[in-house]
């Protein structure tokens, strides 16, 4: 089918060219003598103008028909600066309908009005919106760049099984069940994090893939049960030798999808420090308004809210927002406080305002003159800074004034708007967390993670205070990547079994094949796994993960297109020797 050039592609220079163009009816305009029609291809929009002669067979277009165009590039009278074609138009001198189609169910435009769930349910129409098409073009760049630094510094693609071992340590598998085999399954891999650990015991010594995971797990805005990783696993490699990589690959992807200059170097936090400054893990650098710990201020008071969380090693935490207490009434400041009780079971959330040198506020009356000194001190409070102030444990405090600092900024716009990316390296995390469901230490990222060196001695004496070789890269307050240096000692991977509770023959059972590898010469590596979802994200400029996946689901994780999951026949069960529990479900 004859076509000269994409929609979109037509420029003032072309005036004068008679060009051949295919595409969706975006719009249409009827003016009597004109016609006017908004032809949409992946590359763009451009206007179509039909006279007395062309008029004629537009007649009964509608919106979404697609029409083959063939006419004259001219200049519009009337440019449209808000359209990439806007200066130019086409003269139509034959138009052609290549199909019809019926009134559709959403309004395809980037503005539309449509409600997601009714998007998702005609995904393949919501996916003509130029704005979603973008995203996926966006998508398939990033994953281009990626393949050609990786190759070009020596990395091999290699691609791990889909169906693997179910492993149980950490976020949900999905299983499926063998038809082969009855009673047995397979599961969907959550990473290929055994397979690409194997891969530097085959000798391959740098890979890398894009690889689909699967993690059965509650949804959250920037999570899908499916999603991608740029999967990375480099032998013989340090922390430095891995963050060079990364560092490397990201300055790639921003400078040829951005044009964006990224700094030399990342920042690198330790995990302990960045939970007390900004109260999460993975936070937004893009604006400070950091956590101060005051609780030293106040080591003899007699404000006994302050002296009960200092005496019990908690903390008195506090955020100076500048020049700010006049937008906060006591209606808003109720409003903060509701944020914090009900989401992080704070016991009160208390506020200081200055005004003319004097402090004023819920907490202004029973601190002492000297304590008050201290806070206008050791904050640097000017007229009309608002405080706000937690006591209590210290997790709580950092998470609840970590979670106030995003809010306010969000509200108080804070945060630098346009292009503005700031990377920073999470790392020494925490080896173990403690799993009250399980009455068990567990591995905070996974069991094949490597103990700091100076802490191996604590790993059964002080399991709380074992701090890894993991680390996240974190992105405008996104966890980015999330990796770390593996054990690749058979004697200190049992190690790390036994102090989240594994027997070896437990660990046999799960890792067997796993376990049998490291006998025959396992090199030092270390690896990470890029979410390219929430990477996307941030280059797109959107805060809802959908946007930059073709089909998505739902936040309960349901297909509203095909209408997935659902029930399969009695046949398929019995194939599969399963019986389901509770026949009303079906």
């Amino acid at each position: 089918m004859e076509r000269t050039c994409g929609n979109g592609t037509l420029r003032a220079a072309d005036a004068g060219r008679k060009v051949t163009l295919i595409g969706w009816t975006a719009k249409r305009r009827n003016l009597g003598s004109l016609v006017f029609i908004d032809l949409r291809d992946r590359s763009g929009i451009v206007q179509v103008t039909c006279d007395e002669n062309t008029a004629e067979q537009v007649k009964d277009v509608r919106n979404e028909y697609i029409l083959q165009v063939t006419g004259t590039v001219q200049m519009r009278k009337d440019a449209n600066p808000k359209m990439a074609t806007g200066e130019i138009e086409v003269l139509a001198e034959n138009v052609k309908i290549i199909n019809r189609a019926e009134t559709v169910p959403i309004n395809i435009s980037d503005s539309t009005d449509t409600n997601e769930d009714t998007r998702l349910k005609y995904r393949y129409l919501d996916l003509r919106r130029p704005v979603l098409q973008n995203n996926m073009i966006l998508r398939h760049k990033v994953c281009m760049i990626a393949r050609n630094v990786l190759d070009g510094e020596g990395f091999v693609e290699v691609e791990t099984p889909i169906l693997a071992r179910s492993t149980p340590e950490g976020a949900r598998d999905y299983l499926v069940p063998s038809r082969i085999y009855n009673g047995k399954f397979w599961a969907l891999p959550q990473s290929p994090q055994i397979y690409k650990q194997l891969l530097m015991i085959a000798g391959m010594e740098k890979y890398f893939q894009i690889a689909r995971c699967f993690r059965d797990e509650d949804l959250r805005a920037d999570r899908q049960p499916e999603f991608t990783q740029i999967d990375i696993e480099m032998s013989f490699a340090d922390e430095d030798t891995i963050f060079g990589v990364v560092e490397n690959l990201m300055k790639e992807i921003f400078r040829g999808i951005r044009g964006y200059k990224l700094e030399d170097h990342f920042l690198r936090i330790p995990y302990e420090e960045c939970m007390a400054r900004f109260g999460t893990d993975k936070p937004d650098l893009r604006f400070g308004n950091e956590i101060e710990d005051i609780t030293d201020l106040f080591a003899d008071t007699e404000f006994q809210v302050f002296r009960a969380a200092a005496d019990q090693g908690g903390e008195i935490g506090a955020l100076k927002f500048s020049n700010t207490a006049d937008k906060y009434s006591r209606k808003g400041l109720d409003k903060l406080q509701d944020f914090v009780k009900h989401g992080f079971k704070c016991k009160a959330l208390a506020y200081l305002k200055m005004d003319k040198g004097v402090l004023s506020g819920s907490v202004a009356k029973p601190l002492s003159e000297e304590e008050k000194a201290a806070v206008i001190e050791r904050l640097s409070m000017q007229d009309n800074d608002l405080v706000l102030l937690i006591a209590d444990k210290k997790s709580i405090v950092r998470q609840a004034l970590g979670a106030l600092r995003v809010r306010i900024a969000h509200e108080q716009n804070l945060i630098p708007a346009g292009e503005n990316y700031r990377f920073l390296w999470v790392t020494d995390f925490p080896m173990f967390e403690y799993s009250e469901e399980e009455n068990r230490w567990v591995a905070s990222h996974h069991p094949f993670t490597a103990p700091k060196e100076e802490d191996i001695d604590k790993l059964f004496s002080d399991p709380g205070n074992v701090s890894s070789r993991a680390y996240d890269l974190v992105l405008n307050g996104y966890e980015l990547l999330s990796g770390s240096i593996r054990i690749h000692d058979q004697d200190l991977q049992e190690k790390v079994f036994e102090a989240i509770g594994l027997t070896m023959e437990q660990a046999k059972e799960r890792f067997g094949f796993f376990l049998e590898a490291f006998r025959y010469g396992t090199p030092p590596h270390g690896g990470v796994g890029i979410g390219l979802e929430r990477l996307i994200m941030v280059l797109a400029g959107t805060e809802n993960i959908r946007d930059v996946v073709a089909f998505p689901t739902t936040n309960s994780s349901l297909d509203l297109m095909s209408d997935a999951p659902n029930f399969v026949d009695q046949q398929q069960l019995d194939v599969l020797g399963i019986e389901i529990a509770d026949k009303d479900k079906q």
